[in-house]
């Protein structure tokens, strides 16, 4: 195991696991069914991005640069698996929490991870032509 899968995968991963537990087990509101199908979204969400991190590695970056054409592992059929899996994150921690402002920042940030995913969707494709266009064909978001 080295350096960089430590501080890319297992470090966010303990620390995702961790937040959950304690919002789980502390956060406000009865430990209902709505609260435990949001830990599992939540828990599904955070494997997801954690995943599409790994599988990234180094052409990860946080603007919208084309380094490298991924198609492989979760990419081979979701474009954004970051941005699909942080919202399933985000949804199960608003149904842990049930707090408005988490549903507000929700309805926020769902717009503009869909411009996001366009703008990087325009960086690729003007690098990557027809090769990012039939990936692009082949999977969804």
């Amino acid at each position: 195991m080295n350096r960089g899968n430590v501080l890319r995968v297992w470090l966010p991963l303990l620390l995702g696991l961790c937040c959950l537990y304690l919002l789980f087990v502390s956060g406000p509101g009865p430990h209902d069914l709505t609260r435990w199908i949001g830990l599992v979204l939540s828990l599904v969400g955070l494997a997801g991005v954690i995943l599409a991190r790994y599988t990234l590695g180094r052409s990860f970056s946080v603007r919208a640069q084309a380094t490298q054409l991924v198609t492989t592992g979760i990419y081979s059929r979701i474009r954004n698996p970051i941005y699909v899996s942080g919202m399933i994150f985000a949804i199960g921690l608003v149904l842990i929490d049930r707090s408005p402002v988490l549903g507000l920042f929700l309805v926020i940030i769902i717009p503009i991870q869909i411009i996001r995913a366009r703008r990087e969707a325009q960086v690729l494709e003007a690098k990557f032509g027809e090769s990012y266009r039939q990936y692009r064909d082949r999977t969804w978001f």
